[in-house]
């Protein structure tokens, strides 16, 4: 599909995150994407839904987060005792036994920076629903691009199901609801990164400081076109 061609002042100014080549951006139909024409790389992708969708995603995974942090992991049953967990509880259990650097660390990618940019990202979604969004909508966006590569469920999930598999030769092991709830916030999560798209609410704050569009456009020396 050709795009309209459209003059150099009305294209969005974006350098490419794999070659920092400065380009024109052109608009994205619903549903493709543009890419570098010097490395290939993705520059942006448009959406069918780009606010909605990932909206309804974060909100499904800020519950079943709620979920998988109140519910035990896994019951484990040896010499007619049971025993049961949860992700902060196997956290607290390591800082009593004397691992507290582990117990931190397990902590925060487990718990607290899951929790911040779930928590981030549905305040970002919910501001921007309404254009022009307000200002924090900046700085929340950008607090969840610092904190996503910090929420690593899926390390914890890999690291209590190799345990598991540990703990069966000795014992009877059951798998509780946050188990499941943990596998499936790993998912939702990865739907929500996939849907998301900052471009669309960074569009919708572009207000916030008028003269960016101005001195992006003043640093441009006949940027090449983005390919769609």
């Amino acid at each position: 599909m050709r795009l309209p061609q459209l003059a150099p002042r009305d294209l969005e100014l974006i350098a490419c995150p794999g070659c920092d080549l400065l380009q024109r951006m052109p608009s994205i139909p619903r549903g493709a994407a543009a890419r570098c024409p010097r490395c290939d790389d993705v520059l942006a992708h448009q959406p069918y839904d780009p606010i909605d969708w990932p909206l309804a995603l974060v909100v499904a995974a800020a519950i079943v987060f709620i979920v998988a942090n109140v519910s035990p992991l896994m019951t484990v049953s040896a010499a007619g005792r049971e025993s049961d967990t949860t992700i902060i509880g196997g956290a607290y259990a390591m800082w009593i036994r004397g691992h507290q650097l582990t117990a931190v660390v397990v902590a925060f990618c487990a718990v607290v920076a899951p929790a911040a940019y779930i928590g981030c990202t549905l305040a970002v979604l919910l501001g921007a629903r309404r254009a022009p969004a307000p200002r924090w909508v900046a700085l929340g966006l950008r607090w969840a691009d610092a904190l996503r590569p910090w929420s690593m469920n899926e390390v914890m999930l890999l690291g209590v199901l190799v345990a598991q598999i540990r703990i069966a030769a000795e014992a009877t092991v059951i798998v509780g609801i946050g188990m499941y709830a943990a596998g499936v916030l790993v998912v939702l999560l990865a739907a929500t990164i996939a849907s998301f798209e900052p471009r669309e609410v960074w569009r919708r704050i572009e207000w916030a400081d008028p003269r960016a569009p101005r001195a992006a456009a003043a640093t441009s020396a006949d940027p090449r076109p983005a390919t769609p």
